[in-house]
């Protein structure tokens, strides 16, 4: 452990670095690369610039909303490799694969700049550059032999870990009802698993502040998990979980640990404030004195806890290495209109504990955000549709414009009354790609080829062939598994008489895809010429689907090899599938609804924010605590500061509930959202709804305006 440092004190409102960045004026020579950036960027940029490699101090970089951070890590890249840093030693940490090739190319044109090439002939390939799970899935794969793992490991997706923990949930006999009792289903099990890996935290814990209601469990659990990864040993795969877990556990390791640290001068990281216990670890691991690292992040945008991201990684970042580290804060915002972010800094202002910040910008606007009191969900669906198209009107396409809301379930109403007027829309959060199951399918036949010992692909491949089920589909995997040579088990397997035809097709794709010398991705298209007759007698929307697996097979012409394909698709797969939410798009441009947690890191012209009362933002399952409270805060930080130049946030005064145990169906009022201040209502203008017409009113106005306002507001739904 690195000796104890003077700690940088964290108080409600403000963070005192010990140790302070210096801020550099920006250049403005026509022949600077790094004259667009402002001095605080700059200063992140330049840092230690010069100190010699394995001398920079540690890094945090507070970059507010809209304050330009990708722009100043992709430069901070640029200047490295520019300094002399050899790009194979520097080490980029991102939460998408889109995020790490955005900062790649971006650094790529600048340093074009500087040398006075072509972008394309820059020197920015950043072979390190990548999300958590497939760096560690590479690192893995290359100490494979010295940390007892085989190196040809396939990875399960979520709902191949899900099933696996289903299966030796019955196989130790926990999926049938003890007594009265029935214990948690696969995908919870898998779930407080994951929380108790990632969070570093005792299962006991984890069960009592996350999981209450399977605290009786714990003994069941405790056996369930210890055979789930004996599970995974036999099988030679590897979940999510596992690619984090193996990397901190060799990271803390004496020897491997240097090692791994040895490897890279720079350890850059995005978006520090979504990262978990185990990736710090990872990252103090591998430099216990910070040198060369740099995190770049927001706490203030931290709002990820359901996936067991912590915001104290960011807030105690600066006291984890053996020196401090040095503070910089990012505050102007290139985004959103002044009076957006006044209001909403002063929303975050009210946080418990946080990096002092105020956003600005140079947009002044004399539109303030809109408070929206409206009677009820249907005249709040009916206002935002009339908003929209007014906005549209206006010139403000329907791209540009978004809804947020806390759950999705709360754009139901507005999804009616978006059909019904004919204007369409996207839901983000909708099916997956890798959750469609032709695209599982496909998978798990390349899967089953690269490892035979991977029951969950083998099982779910048998069962496509006709007349083959679970029984014997269990027979063959045991044979394969029991066989020297599984292309012969296969073989040599008896299966049903009416699966004859079926079966001879499998097994000679079966021993063409175990061949020897295959090039990738001849691969795919030998499953695919395979399956596409299999998805048109499965599904009645075979068309649609088979979209979807030729993109699949178009995505594996980008991959060197069947290994790193099954690796990387399973880690950062594409967005959706051709099954998206919403009615089918006749016409380019749409309307964005969205959860809050999906549109972090997005932008629209005009945002509305729906059900901004307390039981929804903060959402009455997430006030058992203060840190629970804090997060919601967070949340609607995070949708106020999607806005660029109009900003809406809807307040419901009544709510239709449907089939209560006790109370039935009935009516609840609801208040607005704690988080909207009476002190705070000065940067709103507050506006009112009745089903008959709109009254917008800016303060001051008179008591008894007001008061009649709203009265008719709330009574008229009589």
């Amino acid at each position: 452990m690195p000796e104890a440092v003077a700690p940088i004190v964290v108080t409600p409102t403000l963070v005192a670095p010990t140790l302070a960045a210096p801020v550099l004026a920006a250049s403005t020579t026509a022949d600077d690369p790094y004259g667009s950036l402002n001095p605080e960027q700059r200063a992140a940029v330049e840092h230690d610039i010069g100190a010699g490699e394995g001398a920079a101090r540690p890094l945090l970089v507070i970059a507010g909303a809209g304050s330009g951070k990708t722009n100043t890590l992709a430069h901070r890249v640029a200047r490295l490799i520019q300094g002399g840093t050899d790009p194979q030693r520097i080490l980029l940490l991102t939460f998408s694969r889109r995020a790490a090739t955005e900062m790649t190319h971006r650094a790529g044109s600048v340093l074009a700049r500087v040398m006075g090439m072509r972008a394309s002939s820059a020197p920015a390939s950043l072979p390190w550059a990548g999300t958590f799970h497939s760096i560690g899935a590479r690192l893995l794969r290359e100490y494979a032999g010295r940390i007892g793992l085989d190196p040809s490991f396939t990875i399960h997706d979520r709902g191949d870990s899900e099933d696996l923990m289903g299966m030796v949930r019955h196989d130790i006999g926990q999926s049938q009802i003890q007594g009265a009792r029935r214990s948690p289903l696969k995908g919870t099990c898998l779930s407080i698993y994951s929380r108790a890996v990632n969070s570093r935290d005792p299962l006991a814990l984890v069960l009592q502040s996350t999981f209450p209601w399977c605290k009786e469990w714990e003994a069941e659990l405790k056996t369930l998990f210890g055979a789930y990864v004996d599970a995974k040993q036999e099988q030679n795969v590897l979940d999510y979980d596992d690619l984090l877990l193996f990397w901190s556990e060799m990271a803390a390791d004496p020897e491997l640990g240097p090692e791994l640290g040895a490897l890279f001068d720079h350890v850059l990281v995005d978006e520090y404030q979504d990262t978990n216990r185990l990736q710090a670890a990872i990252i103090t691991g591998m430099k216990p004195d910070g040198r060369g690292v740099m995190v770049v992040g927001d706490d203030a945008q931290s709002i990820y806890a359901f996936r067991g991201a912590t915001v104290r990684n960011i807030l105690d970042f600066p006291q984890q290495f053996s020196q401090p580290a040095v503070l910089i804060t990012l505050e102007r915002n290139y985004r959103s209109t002044q009076p957006i972010l006044d209001a909403s800094n002063a929303v975050i202002a009210g946080a418990r504990e946080r990096y002092a910040k105020t956003l600005w910008t140079d947009k002044a606007s004399t539109v303030q955000p809109q408070l929206v009191l409206i009677p009820d969900e249907a005249e709040q669906a009916r206002w935002v549709c009339n908003r929209i198209l007014e906005h549209r009107e206006a010139g403000i396409a329907l791209t540009a414009q978004a809804v947020l809301f806390r759950a999705a379930s709360h754009s139901a109403a507005l999804e009616l009354e978006l059909m019904r007027r004919n204007i369409p829309f996207v839901k983000f959060g909708g099916l997956k790609f890798l959750e469609a199951s032709h695209i599982k399918d496909v998978l798990a036949v390349l899967r089953f080829a690269q490892n035979p010992s991977g029951r969950m692909a083998g099982f779910r491949v048998a069962q496509l062939i006709p007349g083959i089920g679970q029984a014997t589909a269990s027979k063959l995997l045991d044979e394969v598994g029991a066989a020297a040579e599984p292309t012969v088990a296969v073989e040599q397997f008896a299966a049903p008489a009416r699966s004859a035809g079926d079966w001879r097709e499998f097994v000679a794709l079966y021993r063409a895809l175990r061949t020897p010398g295959l090039r990738w991705p001849a691969d795919i298209e030998l499953v695919k010429t395979w399956y596409l007759p299999h998805l048109e007698r499965m599904h009645d929307d075979a068309q649609v689907r088979v979209a979807d697996v030729e993109q699949l097979a178009q995505l594996a012409g980008g991959y060197g090899t069947r290994e790193t394909f099954l690796a990387e698709i399973t880690l950062d797969p594409p967005e959706a599938s051709s099954d998206r939410a919403g009615p089918p798009l006749l016409d380019e441009d749409y309307v964005i609804l969205s959860t809050i947690h999906s549109s972090k890191g997005q932008e629209w012209k005009s945002v509305h924010v729906l059900n901004v009362v307390d039981g929804c933002i903060p959402s009455d399952m997430s006030t058992g605590n203060a840190d629970d409270i804090e997060e919601e805060r967070r949340l609607l930080y995070v949708a106020m500061t999607r806005a660029k130049q109009h900003l809406h946030l809807v307040v419901p005064n009544r709510f239709f509930i449907k089939q209560q145990a006790q109370m039935g169906d009935r009516h609840v009022y609801a208040a607005r959202s704690r988080f909207i201040t009476p002190a705070m209502l000065k940067h709103f203008e507050e506006c009112v709804w009745t089903s008959a017409e709109t009254r917008h009113t800016k303060k001051p106005m008179p008591d008894s305006v007001r008061m009649m306002v709203r009265d008719r507001a709330r009574n008229a739904w009589k």
